[in-house]
């Protein structure tokens, strides 16, 4: 799967967020070592802390089915009734995505129209682990 049909099952997904609270849809899609993708979408709630960003959600779905090694992830998102804007990974998102892709974890975004390429490194420089 190329950088742009990742981005594609993120943008897709992020038809299914549930966010009453924020109207802001995230979704983001995860490629595995095995080259398996998985998705997921941001899942609000009204005690706030409980809700679960799309990227944790993408990543807790790989997990579950026995991956632990993430190589590639997209993340779409914005306002629910526009296209997608940049919507980069929040702070405890980067940091699970640490836990299973490490510095080279490439992280897939739009920006003005255009997909843009980061690592984690670009992103999480100085990252907590053991």
């Amino acid at each position: 799967m190329n950088e742009r049909e990742l981005y594609e099952a993120a943008a897709r997904v992020r038809k299914m967020a549930y966010c009453p609270y924020s109207h802001y849809s995230v979704g983001a899609a995860v490629l595995t070592e095995s080259g398996k993708v998985y998705t997921g979408c941001n899942i609000e709630n009204a005690s706030y802390p409980a809700g679960i960003c799309a990227e944790r959600t993408a990543i807790s779905k790989a997990v579950s089915e026995g991956e632990q090694k993430i190589v590639m992830i997209a993340v779409a998102g914005g306002p629910e009734a526009e296209d997608g804007i940049y919507t980069p990974p929040c702070g405890i998102c980067r940091q699970v995505m640490a836990e299973f892709g490490g510095a080279a974890l490439k992280i897939i975004l739009r920006k003005d129209g255009e997909l843009v390429r980061f690592t984690l490194a670009d992103l999480l420089p100085e990252s907590f682990s053991l």
